[in-house]
């Protein structure tokens, strides 16, 4: 019966190594560590992502899933809900490391399903209303300071440098894949598609900041 930990970030500004370390506080010890780095929980779902996708053929009856928080699997409604009780199907122990929390796929008790299930549908549209208030508050930010007279919307600074999009040109080119990349410039995997995508771009988002 293993104990595995999913760890999954969307920004620069998470970390995989934290949510291990928060974990790890709390008294977890695991035989896997499983992540996503630099992916949407409202945009892609957990099937689709590479470490979503290993989620499903490791876990087995009796083993434990660790999760910071239920957003961890996502941030839709459907998804949420689906993919926590086909881990509920296979006997598959969800606990949450906020708040302790435990998802006993293994009961048998009519009531006690009843209950788990209950909570299940109320956290996974929970964590679809926190996406959906979030994007609106950014939405909100950008409209303000678009419509300023004395300053210019930059975006969202960036979190490379000039000679960050050249290595990451150069690595690309020498046939480096994106996660190696990533680990070498310290940067998320997020970064290193969107730089890939478009440098010029990248470069001047680096150059308006400045």
């Amino acid at each position: 019966m293993a104990v595995i930990l999913y760890a999954r970030v969307s920004t620069s500004e998470q970390t995989i190594a934290h949510q291990h370390t928060q974990a790890q506080s709390v008294g977890f010890v695991f035989d896997e560590v499983v992540h996503d780095d630099g992916v949407s929980g409202v945009t892609t779902k957990l099937a689709e992502r590479p470490g979503g996708r290993r989620l499903f053929d490791l876990l087995r009856r009796g083993d434990t899933l660790v999760v910071r928080w239920v957003d961890r699997l996502g941030r839709n409604y459907e998804d949420v809900s689906d993919n926590m009780r086909e881990f509920m199907r296979r006997g598959v122990i969800v606990k949450t490391i906020i708040n302790g929390m435990t998802f006993d796929g293994a009961t048998d008790d009519p009531m006690q399903k009843s209950v788990r299930d209950a909570l299940i549908g109320f956290m996974a549209a929970l964590s679809q209303a926190q996406a959906e208030a979030t994007k609106e508050a950014q939405r909100a930010g950008i409209a303000h300071a678009k419509a300023s007279p004395d300053k210019k919307y930059l975006g969202r600074k960036p979190t490379y440098t000039e000679a960050h999009v050249s290595e990451v040109i150069a690595l690309g080119g020498d046939g480096v894949g994106i996660s190696e990349i990533a680990k070498r410039l310290n940067l998320s995997r997020q970064t290193i598609y969107r730089i890939q995508r478009s440098p010029d771009e990248a470069v001047a988002a680096v150059r308006a900041w400045r």
